[in-house]
């Protein structure tokens, strides 16, 4: 009996231990979170706003414009680009991007999987290690950007993915990420990159209409790699922001499993002890009776 209480008090002690750096990591993830909540809340209006004004500039350019990001050919060699996270302990937020990678692999580009056209550009250490072990087409230059997040080094993948396109490396990009709307919810989402997007045109629907100073040329060529560098970063930044929330939900969760762990063990552990102060107290009365018998 003793023995069986002293292994509930170990297990008591370990799940007390293991609540506390669960309680330690929420606390550092809301803190994370806040920061990480106000850069794309105040990112998310001004990047949907330009990739807007840019499909629909792209959408009622006339055939003679040149625009090689936005030229449409048959999808034949295909970019995936998946934002994960670096560390784990964040719920199923890394294998939802994942499966969600692999399901538009096998559903959208199953042909280009097939003869080894699909290549996979990972975003994050999960991604990376996940891809790398199961033998897919890895570009493996920019797995580390959360090491060091700032939009100069996201900026160095967009690019290398823009001038990839420019020379036919690949003819479809796409952004496989998580949009963030609370620290409970993640939307995870699948959004062209490349070429760039056109408005479909509807029936008695309003084009918009911009006047350009320069030409609409001249202003194309500028702006239109700094809008896909800003789409790329409002990605990461949605990305870094719903990590944050989904680990300060899983370690939130893992507390919660704790306490109710730790209650359970207490009842046990009183139990037993108390059938054990019985179990002596019978073998004492008894003692003391064989005695005056």
């Amino acid at each position: 009996m003793s023995g069986q209480l002293k292994e509930v008090r170990n297990r008591i002690k370990s799940v007390t231990s293991t609540q506390q750096i669960t309680k330690a990591m929420k606390m550092v993830s809301a803190a994370k979170l806040r920061r990480a909540q106000d850069a794309i809340t105040q990112m998310r209006p001004y990047a949907q706003k330009l990739q807007a004004m840019l499909s629909n500039i792209v959408s009622s350019a006339s055939a003679e414009m040149e625009l090689p990001l936005a030229e449409e050919r048959p999808a034949e060699r295909i970019l995936l680009v998946p934002i994960t996270s670096d560390r784990g302990l964040a719920g199923a937020y890394n294998t939802n991007i994942i499966k969600m990678t692999r399901e538009i692999m096998k559903e959208k580009y199953a042909a280009q999987q097939a003869k080894g056209q699909v290549t996979i550009l990972p975003i994050g250490k999960k991604g990376y290690e996940y891809f790398s072990r199961y033998g897919f087409k890895v570009v493996d230059n920019f797995w580390t950007i959360f090491s060091d997040l700032s939009f100069d080094n996201v900026r160095h993948a967009a690019d290398y993915i823009q001038q990839s396109f420019l020379k036919n490396e690949y003819d479809r990009v796409e952004l496989v990420y998580s949009q963030f709307k609370n620290a409970a919810t993640q939307i995870f989402v699948s959004e062209p990159y490349l070429p760039i997007p056109r408005l479909e045109n509807k029936e008695n629907e309003k084009q918009s209409d911009f006047i350009f100073e320069p030409t609409k040329e001249i202003l194309l060529q500028e702006l239109m790699p700094k809008i896909l560098n800003t789409q790329v970063f409002k990605a990461v930044l949605d990305a870094n922001a719903s990590e944050h929330g989904a680990r300060m939900t899983a370690m939130d969760k893992a507390s919660e499993n704790a306490n109710e762990l730790l209650r359970n063990l207490k009842i046990s552990y009183n139990r037993a002890r108390q059938a054990a102060i019985t179990t002596e107290l019978t073998e004492i009365v008894s003692g003391a009776a064989a005695l005056q018998g």
